[in-house]
């Protein structure tokens, strides 16, 4: 339901939003509002593309576009051209996009008829400024080199374009990490796919799995929820299982093994409840 609420928005964009950011650029030169525009354009055509085929990719894109619309919108209220529609609905879009409902359906997009995808909760620490900053630098990487170019600001802009378009590439693939971040139940078990957390995604078949549980708060488990905030589960194994933990500084990862970790699905009540439909041993919230 959430998704079509997204998609419909998103639709909508351009008759809320787009007569007031069209004032703003009235006093801008024909090439500075030309390129505005455009890049407006293609960011809208973008999202269409995003929220009409949901993929993993997509959900990465809206939640980059999703506040860039309601940032437009803040700037042209700024320079007195407000429009109350465009910024409802781009607050609207920003919360959405980063609700597990839409995040579930997005993910989901790309998975196989027999499995399903649980979205992990992103990690606490990167709530607090590392994201939104990233955010922040991928925008202005794309933008300002094309605007101080139309702007006639040679130096300026080259050096924009030449140091913001490989930045922003590479945030962006960075800030993807947190879209392909998953608990996926499979006909032979659980997997856990998380590359913030493991090199390769694990398979915990379902004759190892002992029970699936509310972490309680003593426990020492394994730890790969990132430091994410909210309920953890805990999965408790009959047998250790190896994985690769992926640490800082070491790009082949570290080898291990264990029979007990933590993992922290943002919605922890429906994969529990869609794990004992699975008859894999679980516990209720």
């Amino acid at each position: 339901m959430l998704t079509w609420v997204v998609r419909l928005l998103w639709l909508v964009l351009p008759f809320t939003s787009g007569p007031a950011l069209a004032d703003a650029l009235d006093g801008a030169s024909t090439p500075v509002r030309t390129v505005a525009s455009a890049g407006l354009w293609l960011a809208w055509a973008t999202g269409v593309v995003a929220v009409l085929v949901p993929r993993p990719v997509g959900l990465t894109a809206l939640r980059v576009l999703a506040p860039g619309a309601l940032v437009a919108s803040l700037a042209a209220s700024g320079g007195g051209h407000t429009s109350v529609a465009g910024l409802v609905v781009g607050a609207a879009l920003t919360v959405l996009a980063v609700t597990p409902e839409v995040a579930s359906v997005f993910v989901n997009g790309a998975a196989y008829p027999n499995e399903r995808r649980y979205p992990l909760r992103a990690p606490g620490p990167l709530l607090l400024g590392p994201v939104e900053l990233t955010w922040a630098v991928v925008v202005l990487g794309v933008c300002a080199g094309p605007l101080l170019l139309a702007a006639r600001q040679w130096l300026l802009g080259g050096a924009a374009l030449v140091v913001g378009l490989p930045a922003a590439w590479l945030l962006v693939r960075s800030l993807h990490l947190l879209s392909r971040r998953w608990a996926v139940l499979v006909p032979a078990g659980l997997v856990l796919h998380d590359p913030m957390s493991l090199r390769d995604p694990v398979l915990f078949p379902r004759a190892t799995i002992d029970v699936v549980h509310p972490a309680p708060a003593w426990t020492d488990s394994l730890d790969l929820t990132q430091r994410s905030l909210g309920l953890a589960l805990e999965l408790l194994l009959r047998e250790k299982v190896p994985m690769t933990l992926v640490r800082p500084g070491r790009r082949a990862g570290e080898e291990g093994a264990s029979a007990r970790l933590l993992f922290a699905p943002a919605r922890p009540g429906a994969f529990l409840a869609a794990a004992a439909h699975r008859r894999i041993a679980s516990a209720p919230c």
